[in-house]
């Protein structure tokens, strides 16, 4: 009460000063827009809008409603109502009303005295209701109509699937609240005018969706004829109370409020951790926040100064010593103003921002490595197209080989720093027999290129010397990568040996996508038969299949980067390449292998990609 009272004082004192300055019309417009303002819960400007409305509606001076409005709240008159008959458009009547109704809406619609207060309750937040007494013969209050609801209750209705309860009974949509204790206060204001407070008090739940007993506060004021009941359930107050706390604590959020006239100062608990100050002290006084800051940082809390004398939000971010620790924070600042633009009290929240600042000068210097990494990658990269080139040299043409047409492709990544190890071989073996293959090796850069050149040149010489069977030759490669004398520890790899004479092709994998083949105009993957990779088991075995190619299959070895869609796996991509195998087997252009190798695109940029593919021919075929 003493804190209220130095606040009518100084409030007082304020408007005997701008009264003095100002003229007696806008006094009057003034001194109503915040009396309205105070007792119904909104910014003055609001109210002063409403105040305006109202006389453009009248067609008189905003002048004379002020007057009005001030008039029935004189000192020394009558207890104030929080609304008076001169900030309605039509006059204060209401008809006599007799006997309980039997049911359903008030008789005589709404009351016309409640046309203005409907308005305010339509721009307020909260839960509020505006009571009208229904009265029996002899005078006595027998029931509540209710005239109006603020929009909160509206949607609350409408959420539990509840009908309009503007213009029924209390008594009959809620006979539990009958001589209830916000009854008995509902009775007593519209007796005597003087404002009430009831609770808490339990209230039982009214769908399965609250809680079975919840706990409600209300204040009861007069409106005219009526009552205003606006309420609050404590359990939603927790909940918002907890929720605001726990918010805080995840955003290094504190927020704080200064009173300008009675010099109260409120700090949330997340302001206290911010500034690492015990609660039991209290909040810092006026201007001891400034001290803790950075000198450097001392203009921005001047530039915010002048940001603030204009009437603007303030935005600022600036640096605190506290504990002997740097700090890095962005305050928000705002004002309740008076009508003359003058703070009366102000908002700020205040962020800890301390790891975002710590993370962004981390960044800084990540980027400066990165530039260095950068060039270096650039010098790796050349070197290891270089070395791609010299090792695995790609013709532009189809070529023919022991019966077969042999067409190459050979896709590098996008990224500089993905060029990996994909290779191929193609060549006749001692036997007579043709060897393909196509292997990927793990890893990019560098180091993936030189292993990718060591496994090509083993398996080129063990053909050569010692066997042309595909099971064999992948066994003999992945005790090359078990032995760890290869730069590489894994690899993929698929080996075909086709026989000329025969027309067969023997194959094995080693954790590798089997081949595709293209036969009678449908292209379809080939079982794969067991195999691991390369480098996994030094005891490894590795099982072939075998199949016969007739004239005119396309049999297709690539690498994981045509299939592998980027963020997907190989499944999705598959099937692009067996449609597109497809229409070109249909088109029978006379060049099936150029149109295959210029139709057939990498999956994912991030990879090399290696095709290889091989179509049988008649000894007189000439087509490419």
């Amino acid at each position: 009460m003493e804190r209220q009272q130095r606040y009518a004082d100084r409030l007082a004192e304020i408007e005997a000063k701008v009264r003095a300055a100002r003229p007696a019309d806008e006094v009057l417009v003034a001194q109503a827009s915040g009396l309205l303002a105070g007792r119904v819960g909104c910014r003055v400007d609001e109210a002063e809008d409403h105040l305006l409305r109202l006389a453009a509606e009248r067609g008189t001076g905003p002048a004379e409603v002020a007057a009005e409005l001030l008039a029935g709240h004189s000192p020394g008159g009558p207890r104030p109502e929080p609304f008076s008959p001169a900030l309605v458009p039509a006059p204060r009547t209401a008809p006599a009303r007799t006997g309980p109704s039997p049911g359903g809406p008030a008789p005589g619609g709404a009351p016309a005295w409640a046309a203005g207060v409907r308005e305010v309750l339509d721009c307020i937040p909260g839960r509020h209701t505006l009571l009208e007494p229904v009265r029996d013969a002899a005078g006595g209050i027998a029931d509540f109509a209710i005239v109006a609801v603020s929009p909160e209750v509206r949607d609350e209705q409408a959420r539990r699937g509840r009908p309009d309860v503007v213009g029924l009974r209390v008594g009959e949509i809620d006979p539990t609240t009958v001589d209830g204790p916000a009854w008995k206060a509902w009775v007593a204001v519209a007796g005597d005018g003087r404002p009430r407070e009831v609770g808490p008090v339990p209230y039982p739940g009214r769908s399965e969706t609250d809680p079975a007993q919840m706990l409600i506060s209300s204040r009861i004021r007069r409106v005219g004829p009526g009552v205003l009941t606006s309420w609050v359930r404590h359990d939603e107050e927790d909940r918002l109370a907890e929720r605001a706390a726990q918010t805080e604590r995840l955003g290094n959020l504190g927020w704080g409020e200064s009173d300008l006239v009675t010099g109260e100062i409120t700090w949330s608990p997340g302001l206290y951790r911010i500034y690492e100050r015990d609660p039991e002290l209290g909040p810092l006084p006026p201007g001891a926040a400034e001290t803790l800051t950075v000198p450097e940082d001392a203009h921005v809390h001047r530039r915010a100064a002048e940001q603030f004398g204009r009437g603007e939000t303030v935005d600022i971010s600036y640096r605190i010593r506290v504990g002997g620790r740097l700090k890095h924070l962005r305050a928000v600042v705002d004002a309740v103003r008076d009508v003359a633009g003058r703070p009366i009290r102000l908002y700020g929240l205040v962020q800890d921002v301390t790891a975002t600042e710590t993370a962004r000068a981390e960044l800084a210097e990540a980027a400066r490595q990165l530039r260095e990494q950068r060039q270096n990658l650039a010098a790796e990269h050349r070197l290891a197209t270089q070395l791609q080139h010299i090792v695995l040299p790609v013709p532009e043409q189809p070529v023919d080989l022991s019966g077969l047409r042999v067409a190459l492709r050979y896709l590098p990544a996008e990224q500089a720093n993905r060029i990996g190890g994909d290779w191929y071989h193609a060549a006749p073996a001692e036997d007579g027999t043709l060897i393909l293959a196509v292997g990927d090796v793990a890893g990019h850069g560098i180091q993936a290129a030189t292993a990718m050149a060591q496994l090509r040149h083993t398996l080129a010489a063990l053909t050569l010397t010692t066997t042309s069977d595909p099971a064999q030759l992948l066994g003999h490669l992945n005790r090359l990568l078990c032995s760890g004398r290869a730069l590489t520890e894994t690899a993929t790899a698929v080996i075909a040996r086709y026989d000329p004479c025969s027309g067969r092709v023997r194959w094995a994998q080693a954790g590798h996508p089997a081949p595709l083949l293209a036969h009678g105009g449908v292209t379809a993957e080939l079982p794969r038969p067991d195999g691991v990779m390369l480098g996994v088991l030094d005891a490894a075995r590795y099982a072939t299949a075998e199949l016969a190619l007739d004239l005119g299959d396309l049999l297709v070895l690539y690498t994981d980067g045509l299939t592998e869609l980027r963020d997907h796996n190989r499944a999705d991509g598959l099937p692009s390449v067996l449609r597109t195998i497809d229409g070109i087997a249909a088109a029978d252009t006379g060049h099936p292998l150029a149109d295959l190798l210029g139709r057939l695109h990498r999956a994912n940029p991030d990879d090399d990609t290696c095709i290889l593919a091989a179509r049988r021919l008649a000894a007189t075929a000439s087509g490419r």
